[in-house]
């Protein structure tokens, strides 16, 4: 088991527009558009657009989840979200995006018999926790879907 202890706080969206970096909680959240194009969605034309977000951690802090048992659900590993108000979901797509905390993996060495019956031993990587440390980064891509002629509305929220 592990403990955890969240603190709920109220904090509203900020807007965030192309190439803005904002600060949330002394986390640097950049919004970049990487592509734009004009798609036909269901006979109706939408623009599609390849974005990425990226997160720095300029706080005084490092952020860490440990993990004991598995399996088991990290709840909070997620810092920051990248929402799109006017994103469709369409074609399978996202209407936010997700800054997460990254996975600290750790080699495991087990014993078990392969098919020849020889007793042999294995490593494999598991994730012992996330974290984030002051300095370090993330980054994810999405693609958003919104209605032909509008840019994404995109606000970013603060989840810790």
């Amino acid at each position: 088991m592990f403990a955890f202890s969240t603190v709920f706080s109220v904090v509203s969206a900020q807007k965030i527009t192309d190439g803005e970096a904002i600060d949330v909680n002394g986390l640097s959240v950049t919004f970049n558009i990487l592509n734009k194009e004009t798609i036909t969605v269901a006979g109706k034309e939408f623009d599609r657009y390849k974005v990425s977000a990226k997160l720095v951690n300029n706080s005084s802090k490092s952020y860490n989840v440990r993990l004991s048992n598995a399996p088991q659900l990290v709840p909070g590993n997620t810092l920051v979200e990248v929402n799109c108000i006017n994103a469709t979901g369409a074609k399978l797509t996202s209407k936010k995006i997700d800054l997460k905390l990254k996975p600290q993996n750790v080699n495991v060495t087990y014993w078990a018999y392969t098919k020849d019956g020889k007793y042999q031993s294995f490593v494999i990587p598991i994730v012992a926790g996330y974290y984030l440390d002051n300095g370090d980064s993330v980054n994810e891509d999405a693609i958003f879907i919104v209605p032909k002629g509008e840019s994404p509305n995109v606000n970013v929220r603060s989840l810790q």
